[in-house]
């Protein structure tokens, strides 16, 4: 039986989009990229475009993140064994992770003791060397915390310290930078922006407090981002340190602090009342040097707010020396990232490569960030989206754009497999629909079995969306979905997607192709509905290879064939039957009128059917799997079954209810049928799974089981076939917390199996809490796939509120 079996669960794919705001994302000394989606921290790799972990942790959104070194002190991490990670969320927690290179792992370190009273808005480092660095946090709370970590050169863990708490004022700080000041490595300098368009410098020792020591004004509304380059030599003078500030006016500015002679001679409150203190700029003191502040440039170019500004990291030089490039990136809200360098004759600084997102639906970048190597440029959007930029350039620069994981930047409402399980639909708070599907020509040559990506995005909406139905049976791929509107929308695949899922999957659809004469979908500017392309309208848009987001935005439309209309509230579920004949729907609801299931026919989608029994919003729907039963549970904790009797060579359809019954104390959230049987399980907000089983004779249900109670709400379920004989196969279980279990299942006594002494369950295994879901499971669906019934592979898809979509490979050992 199964539970003498080991089990194995592996992770294929997650699909998860960037939270919308500034200093989310960071790439790291060690390549890879973090970024949060959110309560989670994801990790992506930028060479496989894969987003390899989430880490489980936060209790709010995360809003930053920052490398333990990052890509700007990748010169100094040669060798490091562990690198580190800081995040810091929506209620002010900062948390330490640690990664080991050798062993691949993740580990959490700990929670920085003093949080911030309200979200984090930025967090810079500075490395001082392999086993110290500093950090900074800013926060909507008008706080500025100053950090140091002490990091084990080998073993053992790391240990932060709080150096200094520094009070920004009425007016709070959304952005760092801190650097050691040129001439002296005993003193870092830190520079602060945010809500009064000033530059705020404050200066420290490393194992000290930080004083405030002037102002730079220029910029004439909100300050945005600052970066500190490594010292460098201007005009053959060593010692200077630049700073780049970028700025809701539309503004970059370059600062040079310059050492100036020794500082026993100098008075700055007579030197601040000189006409060369205005002239120049101001001057400050660290320790026994003084520093001299100019605006070097005012570099303008961009149209809209500028988020982010970032020096082009140093590089290593055969001495051993370190080289600063002269090379600035900026991202901009007017869909824009722009490299500038200063011209050789004249030093002016000047726009060398723009690169940019022209599809419709972007609004702009949140922030750019450089590679280790700055052969590579990364920014993310508004939409949750990543754009990559990889020079492959030899004599001259050639910047092309790069594959990029994407996914949801809102909670997934609902996932279903296609008819085949050749792709994977998702739905979402984001007003999107999505298509997820293994490209098989990159599986090959990457020697993978599994290399996803999105390959269409069929709805782009102007409504929540929270419930999806694909179509079964014959005929070509077709979908319902239902929003936060009363009316369910019907989809049909053009055949620029029909074209698309040959290449990604190496199967054709040739007799699907034959008939089909839409080739896309277009939207119009202020509309909801997809209107179709014809073949005979436009030339063909198919891929050929995993697109990047400007495609998936634009060419990648369904169009609209159907509007279901009928429900008087918005659209909260459905579920389409197995023979792809009939579709049933529930909207949100508070009296029974309203609670009523509709039934629509395929095909005419004509309304054919109108059931009652609950008197709160019905939450799950699902046909058994012979299609004689339509299973409903509902807020109202009870659940319904109606028989469903199709009359042979007619298109009568008849239904009755069999039973209501009170099902949990609580909700109920979830139901799945036994896939060969007229069992079902249900689950609740009261932390219970119920096992309950179809009695024809009484016209009745009978409870079976009730699993031990969960440690939380229980809000998905999905009941898989098993290889084993002697068994009623897997029930997948999502809990609240994100953590999702698989149960074996015995219900029905065998023939040879004289020992049967009633229904059983046995948990088989609980998947990694690194592997699973930071928020509330949505939906689990297991694959169809019409592999060989030999493999003990299968495997199981699950989106959350995380805004993530996953796929496991559950295997028997």
């Amino acid at each position: 039986m199964v539970e003498n079996r080991a089990v194995d669960v592996d992770r294929v794919f997650i699909g998860a989009g960037c939270n919308r705001i500034v200093n989310n994302v960071s790439w790291g000394a060690c390549g890879l990229i973090s970024f949060g989606s959110q309560n989670a921290v994801s990790i992506f790799c930028p060479q496989n475009a894969k987003i390899l972990t989430t880490l489980p942790g936060h209790k709010a959104s995360v809003n930053c993140t920052h490398w333990l070194p990052s890509s700007k002190f990748a010169f100094k991490a040669t060798g490091w064994e562990k690198h580190y990670l800081l995040s810091g969320d929506a209620e002010g927690v900062i948390i330490l992770w640690e990664f080991s290179l050798a062993e691949n792992k993740w580990k959490y370190v700990s929670q920085l003791p003093k949080s911030h009273k309200k979200g984090v808005t930025c967090i810079t480092a500075f490395v001082t060397s392999q086993t110290e660095a500093i950090f900074a946090s800013t926060s909507s709370d008008c706080v500025v915390n100053v950090w140091k970590v002490d990091l084990p050169a080998s073993g053992g863990d790391c240990t932060v310290t709080c150096l200094d708490t520094l009070s920004a004022g009425i007016k709070p700080m959304v952005t760092l930078s801190l650097a050691e000041l040129p001439g002296s490595t005993s003193h870092l300098i830190l520079a602060m922006g945010g809500l009064d368009n000033k530059i705020h410098l404050y200066v420290g020792e490393t194992k000290g407090q930080f004083a405030r020591t002037c102002e730079l004004k220029g910029h004439t509304d909100w300050i945005r981002s600052l970066d500190f380059s490594l010292p460098v030599t201007i005009n053959e003078e060593p010692h200077n340190l630049l700073l780049v500030s970028s700025s809701q006016d539309k503004g970059i500015r370059i600062w040079k602090m310059a050492l100036c002679d020794s500082s026993s001679n100098f008075d700055k409150k007579k030197a601040a009342n000189t006409l060369a203190y205005y002239i120049k700029g101001p001057v400050f003191i660290a320790g026994s040097f003084s520093y001299q502040v100019t605006l070097e440039s005012l570099v303008i170019g961009h149209e809209d707010w500028v988020y982010s500004v970032e020096w082009q990291p140093p590089s290593l030089m055969e001495n051993g020396s370190c080289f600063q490039p002269q090379s600035i990136l900026s991202a901009s809200i007017d869909k824009t990232m722009m490299i500038w360098k200063p011209e050789r004759t004249t030093g002016i600084w000047v726009n060398v490569v723009t690169v940019g997102e022209l599809s419709h639906s972007a609004l702009g970048f949140y922030g750019g960030h450089w590679s280790p190597n700055g052969d590579s440029i990364l920014a993310h959007g508004y939409g949750g989206s990543f754009h990559l930029w990889k020079n492959v350039g030899n004599e001259y620069d050639n910047w092309k754009p790069q594959k990029v994981p994407s996914g949801h930047f809102a909670a997934v409402t609902d996932i279903a497999w296609g008819k085949y399980g050749e792709y994977l639909m998702s739905v979402s708070d984001d007003q999107t629909t999505r298509i997820f599907a293994s490209w098989f020509n990159e599986a090959k040559l990457k020697e993978d079995c599994d290399t996803w990506y999105e390959i269409a995005r069929p709805q782009v909406h102007g409504h929540d969306i929270n419930c999806l139905a694909i179509i079964q049976g014959k005929g070509n791929h077709r979908f319902v979905s239902g929003a936060d509107e009363k009316v369910a929308r019907v989809f049909e695949a053009p055949l620029s997607f029909l074209k698309t899922l040959s290449h990604a999957t190496s199967h054709q659809h040739d007799d699907l192709q034959v008939d089909v004469q839409v080739l896309g979908a277009n939207m119009s500017a202020l509309g909801l509905s997809q209107k179709p392309i014809y073949v005979q309208d436009a030339v063909p848009s198919v891929l050929t290879e995993p697109p990047i987001e400007e495609q998936l935005a634009w060419h990648t439309l369904w169009p609209e064939s159907h509007k279901l209309y009928g429900h008087g509230n918005e659209l909260f579920s459905l579920c389409c039957d197995h023979q792809g004949k009939l579709v049933a729907s529930s909207c949100k609801a508070q009296s029974m009128s309203v609670a009523e299931i509709w039934l629509w026919e395929v095909g005419s989608w004509k309304a054919v059917g109108r059931l009652q029994s609950h008197s709160l919003t019905v939450t799950r729907l699902e046909f058994s799997h012979d299609d004689k039963y339509l299973l409903a549970v509902s807020r109202d904790r009870h659940l319904s079954l109606f028989s469903i009797d199709r009359t042979e060579g007619s298109d009568q359809i008849s239904y009755q209810l069999i039973t209501r019954q009170e099902a949990h104390k609580r909700i109920v959230w979830a139901c799945s049928w036994n896939p060969s049987g007229h069992q079902f399980a249900t689950g609740s907000r009261d932390k219970t799974v119920k096992i309950w089983e179809v009695q024809k004779e009484k016209s009745d249900v009978q409870l079976l089981m009730t699993l031990p109670a969960f440690r939380s709400s229980v809000t998905a379920l999905s009941w898989t076939g098993s290889h084993c004989q002697n068994d009623d196969g897997v029930l997948a279980i999502g809990l609240e917390t994100g953590l999702i279990e698989l149960w074996g299942l015995s219900l029905n006594k065998q023939e040879q199996d004289s020992s049967f002494s009633g229904p059983k369950a046995h948990l088989l295994i609980q998947f990694d809490p690194f592997m699973c879901h930071v928020s509330s499971v949505n939906l689990l669906a297991w694959r169809n796939t019409e592999k060989n019934d030999e493999s003990d592979d299968m495997q199981l898809a699950s989106c959350g509120a995380d805004n993530c979509v996953r796929i496991f490979k559950v295997s028997f050992v």
